[in-house]
């Protein structure tokens, strides 16, 4: 758990914007000087600031035009890439302001993913981490992902070695659900092992529906889906996907999960009513997790949720519903019950991976993403 704690630990500034393309989430950390995968949740980290900066519609737009094969890729991208990089310095600004007696020793940005294709050998997170050194004046380190990659590994998720060195227990055996864009598990078994992997769409459906119907960019706390009706059918052909009967490790994206697999699944439900294929979507999303947790974690006692995710109150109460009906005893709840808001937990992560890096010490879990051993992730660009 983190909590506040006095001691000399480097400082790091972690940065993430994810598969929800709605803005970047930046959190000051104090990090205690070493810190294990495996070691004991008590890390004695301390969140000294937090912030958070949304995309400009036109930044949002170009991210959104790069999910997808286009004309004049590498132009597009070197410019999203800039201004990325510029909306990144401006949250780590906004957190310099919040705490000016601090001295940072380094940012973990992981950029913004627009390809994701382990099974050719590459993922992609697009970032100018040069011209972020050039405008904080402080380290960056960024491309967490490619060298597990390089080893064979998935490049994801990356997060459930931070997930069990602050939220892991001895003993007992837990989820971390991360709820972004697409949806991942962590699995932290009461014997200290940990296995993580994609389950699937996260909010990526719900929020392209929910534009296309109403305009807005989220179902704010799922209003909109806890009015509708699940369509059996509809859900039946959704849960008709390969992906998710592959064993693990596996991961995915916008590269499979996007509208246009939406639009084809919704071939022969023209007449639906939207608000139902909404409900559906909520549904479609906490059954894929309902399903893996059952699978993987039938011991645990608790899933903390973290992510956009967390705040859908539809979407929570609808996978405590699913985990029940599956003989699952686990209590749904937020990691806000431990101290560390949903919205955070990711940029915290990014934060730990960089020190991991600084300390050159392995980032990844083999068991998780598959790569042939324990690589130090990341790659340095000096202020």
């Amino acid at each position: 758990m983190l909590h506040n704690q006095n001691n000399t630990a480097n400082i790091y500034i972690g940065l993430m914007s994810g598969t929800s393309l709605d803005g970047v989430d930046g959190v000051m950390v104090r990090l205690p000087d070493s810190v294990d995968a495996a070691a004991d949740a008590d890390t004695g980290m301390q969140i000294i600031a937090t912030a958070y900066i949304p995309f400009d519609p036109d930044l949002r737009q170009q991210a959104m035009r790069l999910q997808q094969a286009s004309d004049n890729e590498l132009h597009h991208e070197a410019l999203l890439a800039n201004a990325l990089a510029s909306t990144y310095a401006a949250c780590v600004k906004k957190l310099q302001a919040c705490a000016p007696e601090h001295t940072v020793h380094a940012i973990g940005a992981h950029g913004q993913t627009i390809r994701h294709r382990p099974e050719l050998g590459y993922t992609r997170q697009t970032n100018n981490p040069s011209l972020m050194a050039e405008l904080t004046g402080i380290d960056v380190i960024a491309d967490f992902r490619s060298r597990d990659v390089a080893a064979g590994g998935q490049g994801a998720p990356l997060v459930p070695a931070f997930h069990r060195a602050v939220f892991g227990r001895a003993g007992a055996s837990s989820v971390v659900a991360n709820i972004g864009g697409i949806s991942n598990i962590s699995v932290l078994a009461a014997d200290g092992s940990t296995r993580g992997f994609d389950t699937g769409p996260g909010n990526v459906l719900m929020d392209a529906w929910v534009l296309q119907h109403q305009g807005k960019s989220y179902d704010a706390n799922g209003d909109w889906a806890a009015q509708g009706a699940v369509i059996p059918t509809l859900l039946e052909s959704l849960m008709d996907e390969a992906y998710l009967q592959m064993p693990p490790p596996k991961s995915t994206g916008r590269d499979l999960f996007h509208p246009a697999w939406l639009q084809g699944k919704l071939q022969g439900f023209e007449a639906a009513s939207p608000v139902d294929v909404q409900a559906t979507l909520c549904e479609f999303t906490a059954l894929t997790l309902a399903n893996d947790i059952a699978r993987h974690a039938a011991d645990a006692a608790h899933v903390y949720v973290c992510g956009g995710g967390a705040l859908n109150h539809q979407l929570m109460q609808r996978l405590q519903t699913l985990l029940t009906t599956q003989s699952c005893a686990a209590v749904v709840s937020s990691t806000a019950v431990l101290g560390v808001a949903p919205e955070q937990v990711e940029a915290l992560a990014f934060a730990w991976l960089a020190q991991r890096f600084c300390l050159r010490l392995p980032g990844n879990l083999p068991d998780v993403t598959g790569a042939a051993g324990g690589r130090i992730l990341g790659a340095l660009y000096p202020a």
